[in-house]
């Protein structure tokens, strides 16, 4: 082949090439389009009785199938002698636990005031732990697996104990105490995280080759998490779309979310810079379990709460998208 016939080939696929670029460096966005995309075409399309309840099923079974998968790739890469402490998770730890007092503490005193939804938002979005999923992005990022699946134990324990605390206090329910409370809310975090982690503790031991080749994947976790981010998004746009809520609570709690969205990766980012975890801080403070959000809302506190933990999971991907896309024009630039 000449050297203008090989040119000529390679020209074939620079589209192509290109074309898998733009796929790559816009991931994030390009999994919420789809996912929004998606409940509205799937709505829109006349299916058979009972298929409705077959897909809410269907994704009820996919979503924590590949949230297992997802972690236990990630905590393939991780030895339990790197779990350790670091004094500087002390920072982001007490802000998030001395904000959400504060706004317990301003729900206490103000009583049934119309913006007490707005205040019971914004307490959510404090309160709520580090995503387990922040381990898969903080990797893709370049930050340590270890301390940021460190600081998630440890602020989901916290959250745990605090959460069915005060809750009960700020909005009380008839049954609902302190022991219930945790067991209900200790049941929704733990197994998501521990169950993983003692997967590939186990694989290690039973079978170190399968172990290392899992531990060698790059990118399988990455985009395990795109595939359960678009299918949360699907969730959220449904909640969304068929919530009765006052449009002037929802532009609200969406401006509440934004704001705590974007102040909690701002100061963790600004945190874990001066201990040079930048990545770290960032998707400690300010990667949520946005389900869980939702979760409380509907279960201790107003059910229109649950929608900041909608609005929340837009701004935190939006927020990841930019770092992603700041990372990859930073590579490109090498």
């Amino acid at each position: 082949m000449s050297a203008a016939s090989a040119g000529n080939f390679f020209c074939t696929f620079a589209p192509m090439n290109s074309f898998i670029d733009f796929l790559r460096r816009w991931t994030l966005p390009i999994a919420m389009v789809v996912g929004i995309a998606s409940y509205f075409i799937f709505t829109a399309l006349p299916w058979p009785d009972g298929t409705y309840r077959i897909a809410e099923e269907a994704v009820a079974f996919i979503q924590p199938t590949l949230l297992f998968l997802m972690l236990f790739l990630s905590f393939c890469k991780i030895r339990l002698s790197d779990l350790k402490f670091k004094r500087w998770f002390w920072l982001p730890m007490l802000l998030q636990v001395s904000l959400f007092a504060l706004f317990a503490a301003v729900l206490l005193l103000m009583g049934d005031h119309p913006s007490r939804i707005l205040i019971e938002s914004a307490m959510l979005c404090f309160l709520c732990p580090t995503a387990a999923a922040a381990v898969v992005f903080t990797v893709k990022l370049g930050g340590s697996a270890a301390s940021v699946t460190t600081y998630t134990l440890l602020i989901n324990f916290v959250v745990a104990v605090l959460a069915p605390l005060v809750l009960p206090l700020v909005h009380p329910q008839e049954g609902v105490s302190f022991l219930p409370a945790f067991w209900m809310i200790s049941s929704r975090i733990f197994p998501v995280l521990i169950l993983p982690l003692f997967a590939a503790v186990a694989l290690e031991k039973i079978w170190p080759k399968m172990h290392r080749i899992c531990a060698e994947s790059k990118d399988a976790a990455f985009y395990l998490w795109v595939c359960t981010l678009t299918l949360a998004i699907v969730v959220t746009t449904k909640s969304l779309v068929h919530d009765d809520s006052p449009v002037g609570y929802q532009l609200g709690i969406a401006l509440i979310a934004l704001i705590c969205c974007v102040g909690q990766f701002w100061v963790g980012r600004r945190i874990g810079d001066r201990y040079g975890e930048l990545v770290v801080g960032g998707q400690a403070l300010g990667q949520k379990n946005n389900v869980f959000i939702i979760w409380l809302g509907y279960t201790f506190l107003s059910p229109i709460t649950a929608l900041s933990g909608g609005f929340f999971a837009i701004w935190q991907n939006v927020v990841n998208a930019y770092l992603l896309y700041k990372k990859e024009k930073q590579e490109a630039k090498k």
